[in-house]
């Protein structure tokens, strides 16, 4: 692991994949220290969710946002939190601050874009 990788890893976040959110106040640490953070709720058995990580994972790796990922049977408490009701259901934050709520299956090209309006 090279040094900024290390210190990627100690400050909790990492840019280039998806960070698995272990609790709410994990959740609020990164929108609190990332600008913008693009938060994946999903579910193991869900198809669509399936369909979407590759696709997830291609924004953690290629823009400048943090992905977050939480799976709403693990945290369900998170889930009831930030209103979700189905999966998967992706949340857009800028500045700490809820920018778009997007449900379904999502283009990548759609998703860089409206990263980009935000970043």
């Amino acid at each position: 692991m090279s040094d900024s990788a290390e210190a990627n890893d100690a400050a909790g976040t990492s840019t280039t994949e998806p960070v698995h959110i272990e609790s709410g106040e994990h959740l609020q640490t990164l929108l609190t220290e990332e600008d913008v953070v693009l938060v994946d709720f999903y579910a193991d058995w869900c198809g669509p969710c399936k369909m979407l990580e590759p696709v997830v994972a291609d924004i953690a790796a290629e823009t400048d946002a943090t992905v977050a990922k939480v799976d709403i049977d693990e945290r369900q408490a998170l889930a009831q939190e930030n209103g979700i009701r189905g999966v998967p259901t992706l949340l857009l934050y800028a500045n700490g601050e809820l920018a778009e709520r997007m449900v379904g299956v999502q283009e990548k090209s759609s998703l860089v874009d409206r990263i980009e309006q935000h970043g």
